[in-house]
């Protein structure tokens, strides 16, 4: 096996096509066509199934592909990291963000990481707090922000603050950020919620549990786009912790308020992989990431929260 031929692989599963594969790479048909036929038979089984519709990976083909990406991500890193500039740490390095923090922290930390680490390749994933930490154990990211999360075996979590949660509505619905609603207030609504085993919602079963709430589930989701659009359109309430809301509450797209009796938090941190060597590259994002941090709290940007890691 080489790298020519797990690129052409991983290339040819992305695009279902050999013609396309090759048109990406640069390269004749017939050669893409023989990298993957080597690859066959030195593994002695198909890698793909040639179906009308294009070039669909068999089981073994799906297993193979996603270790391919990994080697190749691991070689451009490296390749970053050998060959650095003169005057700047180097190197790519994918960052994990929640879905609930994205609006906040994406754009200042793409703004700080280019502004003092030009040498840095930035990607960021979003997702939930169980996908992102399994994206950590699996080496698909180099780092993370996590929520409700110790440290594990295979992770370093270091806690960087907590922040309520928030009840949101419609702009036309009764809620203010200076007038905190209960539980019970909540429960009174047509409510659309995380799916079960989410980590909000499992914060929220805990809430409904302490209050002995009876919620209106009108619908469950997993995404919080679909939260917000939800009750935007004015289908109900919903539940999300304040970097979520207070954004949009601020800029008059949705409403909401604080959440009492009893104040539930979330706590969020920031997660490393035990094994391997941090580079400098990951370690300058993460020290951009908690300068980032800290400045919105300070200015009042994230307003509810409350930092858990040190001032300065």
């Amino acid at each position: 096996m080489d790298l020519k031929q797990f690129t052409a692989l991983v290339t040819v599963s992305e695009v279902g096509s050999v013609t396309k594969a090759a048109q990406l790479l640069h390269l004749v048909q017939p050669a893409v066509t023989r990298q993957i036929r080597t690859l066959e038979e030195e593994i002695g089984v198909p890698l793909f199934e040639r179906t009308r519709n294009g070039m669909v990976p068999t089981r073994a083909g799906e297993m193979l592909v996603e270790r391919a990406r990994r080697v190749l991500r691991e070689v451009e890193r490296a390749r970053a990291e050998i060959s650095p500039h003169p005057t700047h740490v180097t190197g790519i390095v994918t960052l994990g963000l929640l879905e609930s923090t994205v609006d906040l922290l994406a754009a200042p930390l793409a703004e700080a990481v280019a502004s003092r680490n030009p040498g840095i390749e930035l990607r960021i994933l979003t997702a939930y707090s169980g996908h992102l930490q399994q994206w950590l154990d699996e080496g698909d990211i180099d780092l993370s922000l996590l929520y409700n999360l110790t440290s594990t075996p295979s992770l370093s979590v270091t806690a960087l603050l907590r922040e309520p949660l928030w009840a949101v509505a419609g702009v036309g619905e009764p809620l203010r950020p200076d007038e905190p609603v209960t539980w019970d207030e909540l429960w009174q609504r047509p409510l659309v919620l995380p799916v079960a085993g989410h980590g909000l919602r499992i914060l929220i079963d805990e809430a409904m549990v302490a209050t002995g709430g009876q919620p209106q589930v009108l619908l469950e989701t997993n995404s919080m786009h679909v939260q917000t659009t939800m009750v935007s359109a004015g289908r109900g309430w919903t539940v999300l912790p304040a970097a979520g809301a207070e954004n949009a509450v601020a800029m008059g797209r949705l409403s909401g308020a604080p959440l009492r009796g009893p104040e539930v938090v979330r706590s969020v941190g920031l997660g490393l992989p035990r094994a391997g060597r941090v580079s400098p590259a990951v370690e300058s994002v993460a020290t951009e990431l908690l300068r980032v941090i800290r400045s919105l709290v300070r200015r009042g940007r994230w307003s509810s929260a409350e930092l858990t890691f040190p001032a300065s």
